[in-house]
């Protein structure tokens, strides 16, 4: 007797841009959704990774270094062109799936803070809503940032960024402001604890709930 195949079920394809300021986890949370069983399926073997991120530092041949959250105003044109480029990249591939480690908001952030400079990225979200990406703020209360701190002074190569607890309690909630604006469909994300796999749970669930796993069309 000829065998039927049975439909396909539906290609795993999420979108997710996980913001906040420092020591709120996001890296960890993004390989821990890279590798999520319910968000990018079951993996028998390893193969590249679909994670990005915005704090990396291209724009100068230096550790720690500048890049598209921390350009100089010299550089402008450059992180937007860089900008342009990414969500051109994101629309000709539409049907992967994207993890991105702080984006276009912790830009704004930054930009506001250090230069006085509002930078309007709805052009950006404009693009970004119809291939399906989900923003998820990662927070934590400011009592635990201390803790935080001392975990990652175990593996930090740069302890000193993490002198200032204050600062990234101010920087929260600048950010905070910041994606109350956003047009993107939101997750917020309480990190408190620390759990990591729990974390990548809850954003599983979400994802599934509000149907963020997939794309129509």
């Amino acid at each position: 007797m000829v065998g039927t195949m049975s439909e396909p079920s539906g290609k795993l394809c999420p979108k997710i841009i996980l913001e906040g300021t420092r020591l709120t986890l996001k890296t960890e949370i993004a390989f821990a959704l890279n590798e999520h069983p319910r968000v990018v399926g079951p993996r028998k073997y390893r193969y590249h990774s679909p994670l990005i991120s915005g704090e990396w530092c291209a724009f100068t041949n230096v550790p720690w270094g500048r890049g598209l959250i921390n350009f100089e105003p010299q550089e402008e044109a450059l992180a937007l062109e860089t900008y342009a480029t990414w969500v051109r990249l994101f629309e000709l591939q539409r049907y992967y799936s994207w993890i991105i480690d702080r984006f276009h908001l912790s830009t704004q952030a930054y930009q506001l803070r250090t230069y006085g400079k509002r930078y309007d990225f709805r052009w950006l979200e404009e693009r970004l809503v119809p291939l399906g990406f989900r923003l998820v703020f990662c927070r934590r209360t400011p009592e635990s940032f201390a803790a935080a701190r001392e975990e990652r002074l175990k593996v930090s190569g740069n302890p000193r960024q993490y002198d200032d607890l204050g600062l990234f309690v101010r920087e929260q909630e600048e950010m905070s402001r910041l994606i109350e604006g956003s047009i993107l469909p939101r997750f917020d994300l309480d990190v408190s604890d620390g759990d990591v796999p729990a974390a990548a749970d809850r954003v599983a669930d979400w994802l599934a709930a509000t149907g963020g796993l997939t794309m129509q069309g």
